[in-house]
């Protein structure tokens, strides 16, 4: 759709100021794996596919592959068609030479006072083994079965993890978080038998109980009609159950029990061709049908291993800690399988940051000497709040800071920056999606500046670009928003949907695919359905989800740039920008917005963050409410849910709450809000059903 002045939806301007370079120090670039500015050429489009050779030939092969990229049934990618590997052996076996007694986990639990477990690749080794014959003989499990798994932060999930990837056994880890319904949707989506889970595990200082889940996902498997024969529970404390739940006589079984008898016990790993499925991730927040991204084993594995290696920098001597959780794509590909392949030592953490207190994660670096750190904007802005001052308190030197999982507003990036990384630490702004494996959107450490709010140009070998509707390329520097899309094929890239091919193609091929029939790539442009603007210097701005876009009178105002504007108020410690139906402008935006410790919640405050939109982007911005709330409705990965708070602003059902990690503030928030809009004469009104929809995927990620 076009608006008065020709432009598409997808083109309309953004109004959001390009930020300053900040250089990374020498001392950086002096000991960086990718400090040679010739890596670029050897990336470059015209070696494009043979460049990811170089990715590939990082791992260790028990056959090399003949074609590089096989593109005959396209857009199903194969990549190092006729090699054969194992991830098992990559990411422990190979090591054990040299590194046997190098730490490869350093396991830190929530409560402060239990001890700190190291795992070296030589005990890590043991483990994977003896769960793998265990798998294999108790279980009975083949190569190509898929076993789900809803485990916490323990050691006991990337040895599971490796266990299968030794058996070619597709996992399917669902994230600890997560209700016992969706583990159990999942179930039934991957036809797993097998479910692997935890009796308990910590989180804010209780010991919750993980059992009670396990319980209702195979009842919701079985009323789907897929039985679940055996329930392996670990102990979070060996030879100790700590769940009220009842263990089921002949389904249930305790692993540290069951795993006497398979101790010493030594599995061949198996050599599986490299577009053998490795793991199914299902992406979180949509609706219907889960998708079960099946990630392959060599593409996958190559490139986790070379972006980890090259945009990680991961180096021998280095201790890495990535404050994320293993049940999304991050810990699989930067806590398990890229740093693992590398030889890394890496943190392992059960709780949260800010428990007991919020300078529980500075401490953690301090004493265990941690020089990369890796989390997610979220993580930043709670850490931010919570203990603005903290991390100046701790002497932890980072040489490198990641962020990771969705565009960072520039205030938070500064204060990540200055505080956290002391001014010392360069910053890798990463754009990737659980679909992708791996980096797509980075600058490489050593060699292309900073920019806050930027996540920097495509990285090595992939071809970014933005689209308007039409599939016209928006030019770099036009200062105008459209659709990124990844021109070509990659490692990292999922193979399929898992049993849903056509939703595959139709979800991320069929918006830009120039000819359904042709095997050649150029013809197939992925679209990650992002919305994105290039600067003149190549650098991408994400602005979300397409989704996650607020067209007020016919300009697209992304969440991000409206939620960085509020950010730039001293008071604010984080802001949601929501849609409300208006019937002059179409939509109007409001703001949610929490303050910081010490700041007052008056008109004030709310006037400041107003005004900050109109400075930012300008009056065609300017909310209709900014609502000062104690606290955000969050998800237990700690996500704002703005489809909660868009439901609230529209006076439509919230739905269900009950997975949330405070869903007591939800009633709150909708008091609050709700009799002032009343108070203020702003009765609800009767929503059309495309309006209702709009407001209901609001906000949810893919």
């Amino acid at each position: 759709m076009a608006d008065e002045q020709g432009l598409t939806e997808a083109q309309i301007a953004v109004h959001w100021r390009e930020e300053e370079y900040y250089h990374p120090p020498a001392s950086f670039i002096g000991q960086a794996n990718a400090a040679d500015p010739r890596i670029h050429n050897q990336f470059r489009e015209e070696l494009f596919p043979e460049c990811f050779k170089a990715y590939a030939d990082l791992l260790d092969w028990d056959k090399y592959w003949h074609t590089t990229l096989d593109t005959s049934n396209a857009p199903f990618w194969k990549w190092f068609v006729g090699g054969r590997l194992n991830a098992s052996y990559n990411c422990v076996d190979r090591h054990l030479e040299k590194n046997r007694n190098k730490a490869a986990f350093i396991w830190v639990p929530e409560p402060e006072d239990e001890e700190t477990v190291t795992l070296t690749y030589q005990e890590l080794y043991e483990r994977v083994n003896e769960f793998a014959a265990l798998l294999r003989d108790f279980c009975g499990v083949k190569t190509g079965d898929r076993i789900t798994f809803h485990l916490p932060m323990t050691p006991e999930l990337p040895v599971a993890m490796l266990a299968c990837a030794r058996l070619g056994v597709i996992h399917s880890e669902v994230f600890g978080g997560f209700s016992g319904n969706a583990c159990g949707d999942r179930i039934v989506d991957s036809g797993s038998n097998i479910l692997i889970t935890m009796d308990s595990y910590y989180r804010n200082g209780d010991l919750l109980d993980h059992k009670v889940k396990a319980d209702e996902a195979v009842a919701v498997a079985e009323a789907e009609g897929v039985n679940v024969d055996k329930v392996l529970v670990w102990r979070r404390y060996p030879g100790k159950y700590s769940s009220p739940t009842p263990m089921v006589e002949g389904r249930d079984y305790f692993v540290d029990e069951v795993l006497k008898d398979y101790r010493g016990a030594k599995v061949d790993p198996v050599s599986l061709p490299a577009e053998a499925p490795l793991f199914l991730m299902y992406t979180s927040g949509t609706t219907g049908r889960p998708k079960g991204c099946q990630h392959s084993t060599g593409g996958y594995l190559s490139y986790v291993t070379g972006t980890a290696k090259y945009y990680q920098d991961i180096q021998p001597e280095d201790t890495y800690w990535c404050l994320a959780d293993i049940g999304w794509i991050t810990g699989h590909s930067y806590i398990v399988y890229g740093p693992l392949s590398l030889g890394a030592s890496s943190v392992l953490f059960e709780g949260v940051p800010t428990y007991p207190d919020p300078g529980r994660a500075w401490r953690i670096a301090e004493r265990l000497g941690v020089n990369i750190f890796h989390t997610a904007p979220t993580t930043i802005r709670m850490l931010r709040k919570a203990g603005p001052d903290e991390p100046q308190k701790y002497n932890y030197h980072f040489k490198h800071m990641t962020t990771v999982g969705e565009p960072i507003e520039p205030e938070v990036w500064r204060w990540y920056h200055e505080v956290v990384g002391k001014g010392e630490a360069i910053i890798v702004d990463t754009w990737w999606q659980t679909e992708t494996g791996g980096f797509l959107g980075s600058t490489l450490p050593a060699l292309q500046p900073m920019k806050p709010g930027s996540c920097g140009p495509s990285v090595l070998g992939i071809y970014g670009a933005v689209y308007d509707e039409n599939g016209d390329e928006v030019p770099a520097g036009s200062g105008k928003a459209g659709n990124i899309v990844i021109r070509n094929p990659w490692p990292g890239i999922f193979q399929t949907i898992w049993g849903q091919p056509e939703r595959f193609v139709e979800v991320y091929y069929e918006k830009y695919c120039k000819d359904k029939n042709s095997t050649d790539w150029r013809d197939w442009p992925y679209f990650p359905g992002d919305g994105a603007m290039q600067a003149a210097d190549g650098y991408f701005r994400i602005l979300g989800r397409v989704d996650d876009v607020i067209n007020v009178a016919g300009h697209r105002l992304g969440t991000k740039e409206l939620e960085s504007a509020a950010l730039t108020v001293e008071d604010v410690a984080e802001a949601a920008a929501v849609p409300v139906m208006d019937e002059i402008r179409g939509r109007a935006v409001e703001i949610y917005a929490s303050l910081k410790p010490g700041f007052e919640a008056d008109d004030k405050a709310a006037g400041k963050v107003r005004q900050a939109i109109r400075t930012e982007i300008g009056p065609i911005a300017t909310p209709k409410h900014v609502w000062l709330v104690p606290d955000m409705p969050k998800t237990r990965s700690g996500k704002i849910m703005r489809r909660v708070i868009a439901s609230i602003s529209n006076f439509t059902d919230v739905g269900d709450i009950t997975t949330l990690a405070n869903p007591e503030i939800v009633e709150e928030i909708q008091k609050h809000v709700q009799a002032s809009k009343v108070a203020q004469g702003e009765a609800p009104q009767e929503l059309s059903a495309v309006e209702l929809a709009e407001i209901q995927r609001f906000g949810q990620e893919e």
